[in-house]
């Protein structure tokens, strides 16, 4: 039962929450993703390139017992028993992959310039010299700003900047 009630208050911990739900944006964010790429960016790379879809380039490393080549597309020399190099879904997957990169970029980028512009215009506590920039929490031994009066993770009241509970 102990290890039940250990386990609980780390599922209940805010982070591993917070975790979940970021796993649950990403997975919807890389379905968009994967359709950006499949839909509107592969077709006209592949009509360029002569092609029409980039998924159907493969190259046969054993034919199959079903069907003699050649086969068509990707999914006959499957069904043939074919045993394939599938590298075009490595190079859609590929560009989905930088797609995604590229977008996390950019959101990680906006956030950033968000934070300078309100340290900017509310401007942040300077930090004397030789003071810590953080401190331990110590109800929770979190790690938080120095002069932090309540703390974010186990919201317990602090006293003044460094100075342990009575």
């Amino acid at each position: 039962m102990a290890i039940l009630q250990e386990f609980k208050k780390f599922a209940m911990r805010g982070n591993v929450v917070d975790m979940a739900v970021a796993f649950t944006v990403g997975a919807a964010f890389s379905t968009i993703a994967k359709s950006l790429v499949d839909d509107i960016i592969m077709p006209p790379i592949g009509l360029v390139l002569g092609g029409a879809d980039f998924t159907n380039y493969f190259w046969v490393i054993k034919a199959g017992a079903k069907v003699e080549p050649p086969y068509g597309t990707l999914d006959a020399a499957q069904k043939a028993g074919a045993v394939t190099l599938n590298y075009g879904s490595f190079i859609n997957h590929l560009v989905a992959f930088l797609v995604v990169a590229l977008a996390m970029f950019i959101i990680i980028r906006m956030v950033n310039k968000a934070d300078e512009a309100l340290e900017e215009r509310f401007g942040k506590k300077p930090v004397e010299e030789g003071e810590p920039s953080d401190k331990k929490c110590p109800y929770c031994l979190s790690t938080i700003p120095y002069h932090a009066t309540r703390c974010p993770q186990c919201t317990s009241q602090l006293e003044e900047s460094g100075a342990e509970p009575s």
